[in-house]
């Protein structure tokens, strides 16, 4: 019998997070305050951080939480006082890149699982034997193997090291996510967790004894964007993921905003259950998920390395700019005496619009805004002001936790 692989969603926040484990998430990864490489995500209080772990474990999801810095003598103090929080929290996993962090882990908290992360240069089946010697349960790999290197790993390891592996999100133009550019331009560390991404900037090249003339490499009228990759999607390739025996298929993302959570968790999650009910079930549906997953931000697709290296078809050189064809609304916080939706507003409508409800089991239905009242009573025409507390009353009553979104027109 096939094995049924982790579907691992990221979170931002304890919404996010909430979203991710109703949306179809076997797993969910979070960043605490400090020591994660996303530190402009929201990332999560210790407060937050036992409020979600309660919610997912209630809901039989686990919590991986990152401690993935390459960490200096600085941190290390710091990263001992977290690990004891992180103890008395009790979180499924901890993702760690860096040996002194490791140490540290093990010693303070060795009965939470060890996940290598892919900051550590996975590249190897020896490398993942290093590993299981010195305890960890599961190795990420580096987003540089195909998938022929994976099955060859997965063969030569022993079967409770569990492998995780990227399926779907931003790629990184260096190697394991391992950059400096940031660093030297700004100052700020990547891989201390305060990426400007500079891969997304636009460059020129110059001469250097024409100091000050800049030669666009054109593609637009705008220059050209050297390192920006597009966006990992492996949901036409369910099939040859599961056959190459991956434990855990990770969704990249912890920045991202509930509807791109909600929109990737709820695709995969269907697409990975119909392909191990039968293939045919999967094929059925396979334009389901193209036309799902393109509803959520990205940067044109590519499958990355799993088919071999990529070519200069994996670079986007003329924008920068995301695909965004659907807009965020809110989610469905509760139902008030009335049938109402209460939300907190993420982007402007108005009544009279038509907008739809996503669902977690897959449906997706178009309703028409009838009205909406403030917190006060105050009947309101439009909803101008992000974060305003709303009472949306729609054509079709939702459910709690239900998203709300609408067709970017553009």
């Amino acid at each position: 019998m096939t094995r049924k692989p982790e579907l691992l969603i990221p979170a931002s926040s304890l919404e996010v997070l909430k979203t991710a484990v109703l949306f179809g998430a076997d797993a969910v990864y979070i960043g605490g305050e400090a020591f994660g490489l996303r530190a402009k995500a929201k990332n999560f209080s210790p407060q937050e951080m036992k409020e979600g772990i309660e919610f997912a474990h209630a809901h039989g999801v686990h919590v991986h939480v990152t401690a993935n810095i390459l960490a200096h003598n600085e941190d290390l103090e710091g990263a001992r006082a977290y690990f004891k929080e992180l103890k008395e929290l009790k979180p499924d996993a901890l993702i760690i890149a860096d040996p002194g962090m490791f140490t540290l882990a093990k010693e303070i908290c060795p009965e939470i699982d060890i996940h290598v992360s892919t900051q550590a240069n996975n590249t190897n089946y020896m490398t993942y034997l290093f590993w299981h010697k010195l305890g960890a349960k599961r190795v990420v790999a580096a987003r540089e193997l195909s998938l022929q290197e994976i099955a060859e790993i997965k063969s030569r390891i022993p079967q409770e090291l569990e492998m995780e592996c990227f399926i779907h999100g931003a790629m990184c133009i260096s190697y394991s996510g391992r950059c400096l550019l940031s660093n030297y331009f700004t100052g700020r560390d990547a891989n201390q967790g305060a990426c400007t991404h500079p891969c997304r900037w636009k460059y020129a090249v110059v001469e250097e004894s024409r100091p000050g003339e800049y030669m666009p490499v054109y593609e637009n009228e705008r220059g050209t964007y050297l390192f920006n990759s597009k966006d990992l999607c492996m949901i036409e390739h369910i099939p040859e993921m599961v056959q190459a025996g991956i434990d855990s298929f990770k969704i990249e993302g912890r920045m991202k905003t509930a509807l791109y959570v909600a929109t990737v968790a709820r695709t995969y999650r269907k697409a990975i259950d119909d392909y191990l009910e039968s293939e045919e079930k999967y094929l059925e549906n396979l334009p389901w998920y193209r036309d799902e997953i393109s509803k959520c931000t990205y940067r044109q697709f590519t499958t990355g390395f799993y088919f071999g290296k990529p070519s200069e078809e994996t670079q986007i050189y003329d924008n920068n700019t995301y695909v965004n064809d659907y807009i965020y609304l809110g989610i469905v916080e509760d139902i008030d005496e009335g049938g109402a939706a209460c939300i907190t507003q993420r982007n402007k409508f108005c009544v009279g619009d038509s907008i739809e409800i996503m669902k977690p089991d897959g449906r997706n239905e178009a309703v028409t805004v009838l009205g909406m009242t403030t917190e006060d009573g105050e009947s309101v025409e439009s909803a101008p002001h992000p974060q305003q507390k709303l009472h949306v009353k729609l054509s079709q009553t939702p459910d709690r936790y239900d998203l709300l979104r609408v067709e970017n027109r553009h």
